[in-house]
Order: structure tokens, then C-alpha cells, then sequence
């Protein structure tokens, strides 16, 4: 295949190769850089969906299982259980709002506390194995956002 034949499958929305798939080169940096976690958060006692409800409530403090749920897009079903093993673990501690018994809110313990400043190093590690710089990390990163509100928009008004 030429380079012209292959420029005019990727301009082809209906492209049927893998290699042309959008959501295949997504996919396939997803797992590569969970992968690349993989042995940092070994280390620490935690999976990769574990560590980002750490990273949101290291950064936002007390929330709600909602709040925690939105930041991460996850639906309750998926959060719950990660919720319970680091309760388990003594990371973080549930207990019903005050204000709202129908709200559960979420705290890092002083265990959890702990456990962020050994998780410190984590995201300049990953930097680096990336080989990319802050430039185009912060470029990457805001076009993959602007996919993701553009890709929900694009849902929302499909529903």
C-alpha cells in the first residue's frame, strides 16, 4: 500500500483497518501507559482506578461518592468496589453525611495521607518513560480533552 492509498483510507471514515481506528490508537495508548504504572503502583499497593480515586480526593479532599464518581466518569457500580477495597486497605473511610444521609462521603485516612507522599515521583516517572515534554504533554492532554467533551456532546444529543 502507498503512502497516497493510505492517506485517502485514513481520510475514509468508513475505513475498516485497524491501524485507521481512532479509538484502536487510544485503546492501544491507554494500556500502554497503565501498563507503565503497573509496576510504580505495585509498589505503593494499588491498581491504576484505585490510585486516580486517591489522586481525587488528594486533590479535592472530603467528597461525596457522587463527586468522586463525576470526577472520574465512572458510574457507581464501578466506583463501589474500588471504595471498598481501599476502605479495607485503611486508605480512605465512608461514612453518611450529616447533612444528607442519602449522601456517603469519602475521606483519605492518615494512612492514605501517607501513602501520597511515597506516590509523589509517580507522575514525573511516568513523564520521562514517555519520552514526550510538558509541552506536548499539555498539548496532548488538551486535545484529548476536547475529544472527550466532543465525543460526549456528540452522544448527548444522539440520546
Amino acid at each position: 500500500m502507498t503512502n497516497e492509498d493510505r492517506i485517502e483510507l485514513v481520510e475514509n471514515p468508513g475505513s475498516h483497518l485497524l491501524d485507521d481506528q481512532l479509538c484502536f490508537a487510544l485503546y492501544a495508548a491507554q494500556r500502554a501507559v497503565t501498563a507503565a504504572y503497573r509496576p510504580l503502583l505495585d509498589e505503593l499497593g494499588l491498581t491504576y482506578p484505585q490510585y486516580l480515586v486517591l489522586l481525587v480526593l488528594w486533590e479535592r479532599g472530603e467528597s461525596t461518592i457522587k463527586e468522586v464518581a463525576g470526577a472520574l466518569r465512572l458510574d457507581y457500580g464501578t466506583l463501589s468496589p474500588l471504595l471498598k477495597r481501599l476502605q479495607a486497605a485503611g486508605l480512605i473511610h465512608r461514612e453518611r453525611s450529616p447533612d444528607d444521609e442519602r449522601a456517603v462521603l469519602v475521606t483519605v485516612t492518615g494512612q492514605g495521607e501517607a501513602l501520597r507522599e511515597r506516590a509523589r515521583c509517580v507522575p514525573g516517572i511516568l513523564l520521562t518513560a514517555s519520552g514526550l515534554g510538558g509541552d506536548e504533554v499539555a498539548r496532548l492532554r488538551g486535545e484529548l480533552r476536547q475529544l472527550t467533551e466532543r465525543t460526549e456532546a456528540a452522544r448527548s444529543r444522539t440520546s
